[in-house]
């Protein structure tokens, strides 16, 4: 996900919201420092926060569940970047060494990443590592489902600061404008388009606080987990719609464009409901996994 020079974002004629675009907060010698890595950070550190917070209030040791933190963190971005390396593999297939270099034409940071691809590898280290405690993976992941989906209220923000991740052209009263130099100019000119990126941000705040509620309530053991499989998937799937994507990333479906992350959106609803439907019935204490 890279950032031009741009300095402000316009918004549609029909409003006088005009929020600043900031995609490099400051520089610390040669190195710029990033808004969208800062947000990331900031999604990091509440998260476990929240965690310990949790962990504690129920009486349970912390070390497991921040090592589990570290684990997600170091293989969500290494699993991002290989799902957009594989995705993208003509621009990489003559230079592989290029995929991981975080110094490009004098800019520092790794451009490009995909987050289906940092999720699945997040959670099959997450998973190992659980197993191998002999803790209940979905006990576990009960405790991280609102950590997670407050991170995508938090990061998203970031993705908009730098203006990746952007939407398709619209008309609605709240569309925006990226102005010369960022990536959606690129595309789009000064067309105005969805900010996918708050869409992605408010349902992320949304969510964490349903699961929040939910945690204090919940009535079996991967009841979090299954909801939140489930939610993303759906949200997922709806905000594919609106947000745009190179060629590349689209296939044609019954005469209908769909993306990748669609198709991986409707496994984890199916993941999701299995995992519901087969605990529910299960005693607070006890999980099937």
């Amino acid at each position: 996900m890279t950032a031009g020079p741009a300095t402000a974002v316009q918004v549609s004629r029909n409003t006088k919201w005009k929020p600043p675009m900031l995609p490099e907060l400051f520089r610390i010698g040669p190195i710029p420092v990033r808004s969208y890595g800062v947000m990331m950070a900031l999604a990091f550190l509440f998260g476990v926060w929240y965690v310990k917070r949790m962990t504690a209030r129920d009486g349970k040791p912390f070390d497991p569940y921040l090592n589990v933190a570290y684990i997600m963190i170091f293989g969500g971005v290494i699993g991002a970047r290989l799902a957009y390396v594989f995705m993208h593999w003509s621009d990489f297939a003559h230079n592989l060494l290029s995929a991981f270099n975080p110094f490009h034409e004098g800019q520092f940071g790794i451009a490009g990443l995909n987050l289906y691809g940092g999720v699945l590898l997040a959670l099959i280290g997450s998973f190992l590592y659980i197993r191998y405690k002999k803790m209940s993976v979905l006990e576990v992941f009960d405790y991280f489902a609102p950590a997670l989906a407050l991170g995508i209220g938090i990061g998203r923000i970031g993705c908009f600061l730098n203006g990746c991740c952007f939407g398709t052209p619209c008309d609605l009263p709240w569309a925006i404008s990226f102005p010369k130099g960022s990536i959606p100019y690129s595309v789009f000119g000064s067309a105005h388009i969805h900010p996918s990126q708050l869409y992605t941000s408010l349902y992320g705040f949304g969510l964490f606080i349903a699961l929040h509620f939910l945690l204090k309530h919940r009535r079996f053991i991967g009841q979090l987990t299954a909801v939140m499989l489930m939610a993303e998937a759906v949200f997922r799937f709806a905000i594919e719609f609106v947000r745009y994507y190179e060629n590349a990333m689209m296939f044609s479906f019954l005469g209908h464009e769909a993306t990748y992350n669609q198709v991986i959106a409707a496994l984890l609803f199916l993941l999701g409901l299995i995992l519901y439907i087969v605990n529910r019935s299960r005693q607070p204490h006890r999980a099937s996994v």
